[in-house]
């Protein structure tokens, strides 16, 4: 529910993580700080952003670089699904 959070329960957890799933904007923290955090500790992790602003809003926060993997609000379960079998597909390329 909060980035802060996230961070807790990744340092906490034992096994692998293989996906993070992070909205852009938040609250205290952006999605992409929020992954370069995570990824300081496993850095094989992959990353699903998420937002229902603009494009622009997004490009700000530098995430719509090339070879990011985002998912536009809102979204269904088909492309909830379709996203994060890409996301963890283009990891093991």
């Amino acid at each position: 529910s909060h980035p802060v959070q996230a961070l807790a329960m990744a340092r906490e957890h034992q096994g692998p993580i293989h996906l993070l799933m992070t909205d852009v904007v938040m609250p205290d923290m952006n999605g992409k700080d929020l992954a370069t955090e995570i990824r300081e500790g496993r850095s094989t992790i992959n990353v699903l952003y998420m937002s229902g602003y603009t494009a622009n809003v997004i490009a700000h926060h530098g995430v719509l670089n090339p070879g990011v993997s985002f998912l536009q609000k809102p979204f269904g379960y088909k492309d909830l699904a379709t996203r994060v079998r890409q996301t963890l597909d283009s990891a093991e390329t």
